[in-house]
């Protein structure tokens, strides 16, 4: 299983499946923790690491947690597994059709920019607006806004493409996701249970649409995205060792009239150096065998 993961990653244009396998095994190792904690003399501990990952409503707590504005994105509620698979699933779907136009770079910048403009717009939310602040949560996780900004942007990109849904039909994905951020609006009243998911579930999708307007106008928002997650990447690769090694190019004298003993799986290898790279690849040596060989009577 740990080889199917780590060939995952090194798929060309597979994103969708390399943000999924990041969402589900933090649910699992999470979730394993949840179960194998609560049978210790302190279950209280685990929600302490929970909140590790959540992101805070309010705006001083945030400051000790900053990080959690990005693991927020990758971590869902463990009460049930509807939340993780609908995400999922919409994941993959969407995020098909999008690495396939645009790629897997756009598609991860996307979902980090969405996921950073609703982890925003629910920190404004719960430390600007009146009413929210008497009530404020105790944290926000999902990868509901970056999968809505990833919906909204493939919207705004092939607003006629349809996908057939069970029950619908043939639907085009441009009523998905009017559909998508219709429910998030109506899900964001002040009464309701979910105010702050459904407040980062509207920044997610803002910013998907403002995400494919500027890259139609020729500007990558998430270009910034690609360049540090390359830098991240680089920090970890294993770079070549240089190996110094000393060669005598002189080739050896030989004594008058001695014929040069070189097999024809050597000249062989030459001239297929030659036919590969041009006669200005081969080394003074392999030009020297071929000098010789070509005197042989």
């Amino acid at each position: 299983m740990f080889e199917e993961f780590k060939s995952a990653f090194h798929k060309y244009n597979n994103a969708p499946v390399q943000l999924i396998i990041i969402n589900v095994v933090l649910f699992i190792a999470l979730a394993v923790l949840n179960v194998i904690m609560s049978y210790t003399p302190y279950p209280e501990a685990f929600d302490i690491l929970h909140r590790q990952f959540s992101l805070p409503p309010g705006f001083v707590e945030f400051l000790s947690r900053p990080w959690t504005l990005i693991t927020y994105m990758f971590t869902h509620d463990l009460s049930g597994i509807l939340h993780i698979l609908f995400n999922m699933l919409v994941l993959y779907w969407f995020g098909r059709l999008f690495t396939e136009y645009l790629g897997s770079d756009k598609l991860i910048a996307l979902y980090v920019l969405g996921g950073l403009a609703g982890g925003i717009a629910f920190l404004l939310a719960y430390n600007t607006i009146e009413v929210l602040i008497a009530r404020q949560p105790l944290g926000l996780v999902g990868a509901s806004a970056s999968i809505n900004a990833i919906v909204v942007a493939t919207a705004v990109l092939l607003p006629n493409y349809t996908f057939f849904l069970l029950f619908f039909g043939p639907v085009r994905i441009k009523y998905i996701a009017g559909i998508t951020v219709l429910l998030s609006f109506i899900g964001a009243n002040a009464s309701g249970g979910n105010v702050g998911g459904n407040i980062a579930h509207l920044g997610g999708a803002l910013i998907g649409w403002v995400y494919m307007k500027q890259l139609q106008a020729g500007s990558n928002w998430g270009l910034w995205v690609t360049i540090t997650l390359d830098w991240i990447k680089n920090l970890f690769k294993d770079k070549p060792r240089v190996k110094v090694s000393y060669r005598n190019d002189r080739p050896t004298p030989k004594a008058p009239g001695e014929k040069s003993s070189y097999t024809q799986e050597e000249i062989d290898a030459i001239l297929d150096k030659i036919s590969a790279g041009g006669y200005e690849s081969l080394t003074k040596e392999e030009k020297e065998k071929l000098f010789n060989a070509s005197k042989k009577s």
